[in-house]
């Protein structure tokens, strides 16, 4: 059962909020009234739509003592029972605690791992997955590092993506991907196996994470691309190095400014993401429940091209439909690793 007190504060507060923001707020408090109202709507339209299905189930029962409204007060319990389950269940997860980094954009990072080559040219097929999954979606994406093998893979890529709930959608694609294919350098047809490690961290804001200009030392030097080719021949690339972590962060864009900007917005993410994993660690009780904590360590999918079939092992969940999945097509991954992460929440509640 849902306590109601807890329902009647959300309504109070999420009706405060639509006051204040009537009553035009000053320019300062504008951004967070917004934010806050977004995030209990849907919430409260929940709700409402609960509470109205519970009292017209508390109508048609006080209907059951008058024998001309019997049968059709009947046949409306019959047809509430299932709709109240539903709004229920769905009210429930609504009150789940959300992630506080869900509504950030994310720093998704891609390299190769076992495979040589062929582990490269899957790495690529990742960032054309990717970048189709955000086109979809309307995302943005901004490389900020990129560095090609000798036949178009990849050997290291770094993307900042930016939208609506970008690391909501994404956090679960961290770990290892593997691909079953025969790859573009074999000559004989034979089915290899090779692997890609992809890591998404919610983009950190100043305030989440303090770096002292002593901790980091900041190199500049001539950006360099596959072949020795790129179109930056001046000394403009960034490194900055944590110290005290060794943390390494490069980027490569034309203007040296920008490069620390955005070097310093993926360190920060970086540093973001390895507190949040320590905190999620010292929290979970078994290793199933960090699911989409950043662990690049676990095999997370496989996609079997000659099948046309990709299996992701956490859930068990296999799709024939790789063609699509590759083009970019990720929801019926990420609405089932969603589900199962918040009935996993349910049960640890209800435990």
């Amino acid at each position: 059962m849902i306590p109601q007190d807890r329902l009647e504060q959300i309504v109070a507060r999420f009706e405060y909020l639509e006051a204040r923001m009537n009553a035009g707020p000053s320019g300062a408090e504008i951004a967070d009234l917004t934010r806050e109202y977004s995030d209990l709507r849907p919430v409260v339209d929940q709700i409402r739509e609960w509470q109205a299905l519970t009292v017209r189930q508390t109508e048609s029962e006080a209907l059951l003592d008058d024998p001309e409204m019997r049968d059709l007060a009947r046949a409306d319990l019959e047809d509430l029972a299932p709709r109240i389950d539903a709004a229920q269940a769905a009210l429930r997860v609504a009150l789940l605690p959300r992630d506080a980094a869900d509504a950030r954009p994310a720093i998704l990072e891609i390299r190769p791992g076992t495979g040589g080559e062929e582990a490269a040219l899957f790495a690529a097929d990742l960032e054309s997955m990717y970048r189709g999954y955000a086109d979809a979606r309307g995302w943005t994406v901004d490389v900020v590092e990129r560095a090609e093998s000798d036949l178009g893979g990849i050997r290291e890529l770094v993307m900042r993506i930016a939208g609506e709930n970008v690391f909501a959608r994404l956090k679960f694609e961290s770990g290892v991907h593997r691909v079953q294919r025969v790859p573009a350098t074999e000559s004989g047809g034979r089915i290899h196996t090779s692997a890609a490690t992809v890591a998404v961290l919610p983009e950190a804001q100043e305030v989440d994470v303090a770096i002292a200009d002593a901790d980091i030392r900041i190199d500049t030097m001539r950006a360099s691309g596959a072949g020795g080719q790129h179109v930056n021949t001046t000394d403009s690339a960034v490194r900055i190095t944590h110290v005290p972590t060794g943390i390494v962060v490069t980027s490569s864009e034309k203007s040296q400014h920008r490069n620390r900007e955005i070097a310093m917005q993926v360190l920060r993410a970086r540093l973001f993401e390895a507190e949040r994993a320590r905190a999620d660690a010292e929290r979970a009780s078994d290793r199933r429940a960090q699911v989409g904590s950043g662990d690049r360590s676990e095999r997370i999918r496989t996609y079997n091209f000659p099948q046309g079939r990709l299996t992701d092992h956490r859930i068990n969940l296999t799709l024939y439909a790789l063609d699509k999945v590759m083009a970019g097509d990720l929801d019926a991954i990420v609405d089932a690793l969603t589900a199962d992460a918040q009935a996993r929440m349910l049960a640890d509640l209800d435990g």
